[in-house]
């Protein structure tokens, strides 16, 4: 039984599959072009591999062992993945068209998506994308309601619900004033920020959720002393001294230069999020769609 993956070829499960199907070597022959004595030989090559017989001859034809049940059910299963492979290639070169809408959230947009749309745009030039923002339980609703193609969202609560694939990682960081008492350290905790006022998102957001949920954890609460619904305004209250922030790494280094902020690693394990691609089913995506979603998909 070993090596099987070396001495069974795709031509001779397909043919044993025809002639379980057909119950007979010859009508299966003419079903799929080829003499009977072809194949014959194909069976009894299988047979050999197996070292059991997978079909009985009989007068008027076949019946299926249960060793042959067995190698048919896996040879479906091998058959309907490369043909599912092939019509997903055939998205690619035979190019996809159309219009796609994307809902996604702040993160994802600031950190990774311009990059990756663009380079998408190079390759599927008559592919056009509409990307909304929404905070990440938007994004579900949304996808839920088919009011989009598919979204791009943290792994919240309710995201189990979708078929999804992995898109990226990121890592959030703390972003501080110039003249702030951590100004000079590397690396901090949660815990060792919460007795200072941070500057924060829309109570909506998932990361404003989040740092909820561990001040919580704490025992403690967010001094939050402004709100603001963008990051670049996140990061300019920071800059203006009216407090601290959590932002994404990414974001942060953006601004280290440009404004007299320091950006701090966030050592919390909880500070590693995942960003992932959400969807109804893969099935009912459209050409487009599935292009886009297997090109980012493709990306951590």
């Amino acid at each position: 039984m070993e090596n099987l993956l070396k001495k069974l070829d795709l031509t001779s499960l397909r043919l044993f599959v025809a002639v379980c199907q057909e119950r007979n070597i010859a009508r299966a022959a003419e079903r799929e072009f080829i003499a009977p004595s072809a194949v014959s030989r194909r069976i009894a090559e299988i047979e050999t591999v197996i070292g059991l017989p997978v079909i009985q001859r009989q007068s008027r034809g076949i019946t299926v062992t249960p060793v042959g049940e067995t190698v048919l059910r896996y040879a479906l299963a091998i058959i309907g993945n490369i043909e599912q492979m092939s019509a997903e290639l055939s998205r690619f070169s035979s190019g996809a068209k159309g219009r796609v809408r994307v809902v996604a959230n702040l993160s994802s947009i600031v950190q990774f998506l311009p990059e990756d749309v663009a380079a998408f745009g190079r390759a599927f030039p008559e592919v056009s994308i509409e990307l909304e923002e929404e905070n990440s339980a938007d994004v579900l609703r949304l996808v839920g309601e088919h009011a989009a193609d598919f979204g791009i969202c943290n792994a919240v609560a309710g995201s189990e619900a979708f078929e999804q694939v992995p898109y990226r990682q990121d890592r959030l960081a703390v972003l501080v004033p110039g003249g702030h008492r951590l100004a000079g350290m590397a690396r901090v905790t949660f815990n060792g920020l919460l007795g200072d006022s941070f500057v924060g998102l829309r109570s909506e957001s998932a990361l404003t959720q989040m740092l909820a949920r561990q001040a919580a954890a704490e025992a403690r609460q967010l001094d939050v002393k402004i709100r603001v619904s963008s990051l670049d305004a996140l990061c300019r209250m920071v800059h203006a001294g009216l407090g601290i922030a959590i932002v994404p790494e990414q974001v942060g280094l953006l601004y280290v230069n440009a404004l007299d902020v320091r950006l701090l690693s966030l050592r919390d394990a909880w500070a590693v999020r995942r960003l992932i691609v959400i969807f109804k089913a893969r099935e009912q995506l459209s050409a487009s769609a599935a292009a886009l979603v297997g090109f980012l998909g493709s990306g951590e």
